[in-house]
């Protein structure tokens, strides 16, 4: 037995040794992770605790599950659970379809420098910063001075309070989402498309197959591995919606229904230093994200596909 392990001591050595160059690459990600991902999470203790940073963790009294109790008592909680849940329900049967109709469409486009362009130009919303996004949509929608509502006022019609009224709100969001994000998504499936044996269009055209049955039955079940595996960790950030967007497109009119466990962290955490009650909140978030993706992952393998693991 001893020496079976030794064997295969020795076998796991001679691999690295021989693939040094590649451990060597791979070591500044993994040291990425456990100084950034990993040691914080000792911080997870202070959710049990009446944190007072003067106190440091050591000093700082026990209380259990009290945070958690005020978390799930609060009627704060279901309405960010609500916002939280319709932002994301938005994110999934909105905008994750939209980069794989957008590819295939763009896969169909013959002329390369037409391609391109249009690649060019829906690709550029990714490299700005959501001030800059919400900036532009402000320039739009502004009440005093907004194109839109300055077009609707030349057209004898009532200004809309765009802005400021909760029933534009979470319009707003998924349009901004969908401008930014839409182009930088579909970079994945592309690749994922290129990587389909042309033999099988060629078979297929033969056949008489028409584009929608070549995409219907060769491109979209050569992708679906990916699809899947996409949906899978996207599920997994059903609570973590991101702070910055959310937050810049927050007033006291809207509150309501843009209100989210990320915006409201930084606002009870950071600026009412309520830290033990924040981390509470990450901790039940990332928890709910953990049983999401393993829920998933098994369901996608019981339905025959390989799943993120």
């Amino acid at each position: 037995m001893k020496q079976l392990k030794a064997l295969k001591r020795k076998k796991i050595w001679l691999g690295i040794k021989k693939n040094k160059i590649l451990y060597f690459m791979l070591f500044p990600g993994v040291l990425y992770f456990i100084i950034y991902k990993y040691l914080p999470m000792g911080g997870i203790i202070i959710a049990f605790q009446d944190y007072q940073p003067y106190l440091g963790i050591l000093g700082s009294p026990w209380v259990g599950l009290k945070h958690f109790i005020r978390l799930f008592t609060e009627p704060t909680f279901f309405m960010l659970l609500k916002n939280t849940l319709i932002l994301f329900g938005m994110n999934i049967f909105i905008f994750f379809p939209l980069p794989i109709i957008l590819s295939l469409m763009l896969n169909e486009v013959k002329n390369r420098y037409f391609k391109s362009g249009i690649q060019t130009i829906i690709y550029i919303p990714y490299f700005m910063s959501w001030v800059i996004i919400v900036s532009i949509t402000y320039v739009f929608l502004n009440v005093d001075g907004g194109v839109i509502n300055e077009f609707l006022t030349s057209m004898g019609k009532e200004k809309i309070s765009f802005l400021t009224s909760p029933e534009w709100t979470r319009t707003i969001y998924i349009i901004q989402v969908i401008w930014k994000e839409l182009g930088w998504s579909t970079i994945i499936y592309l690749a994922a498309i290129t990587a389909v044996d042309t033999e099988l269009y060629e078979a297929a055209e033969m056949d008489g197959a028409s584009r929608f049955r070549k995409i219907w039955h060769i491109t979209l079940p050569a992708i679906r591995p990916v699809i899947i595996t996409l949906l899978i960790l996207k599920i997994g950030h059903t609570l973590d919606l991101g702070f910055e967007h959310v937050y810049l497109l927050l007033n006291s009119l809207n509150r309501n229904v843009a209100e989210i466990f990320d915006t409201y962290i930084y606002t009870a955490g950071l600026k009412n230093g309520q830290l033990s009650f924040t981390t509470a909140i990450g901790l039940f978030k990332s928890i709910v994200g953990l049983i999401l993706v393993m829920l998933s992952n098994k369901l996608a393998k019981k339905f025959g596909e390989e799943g993120v693991y």
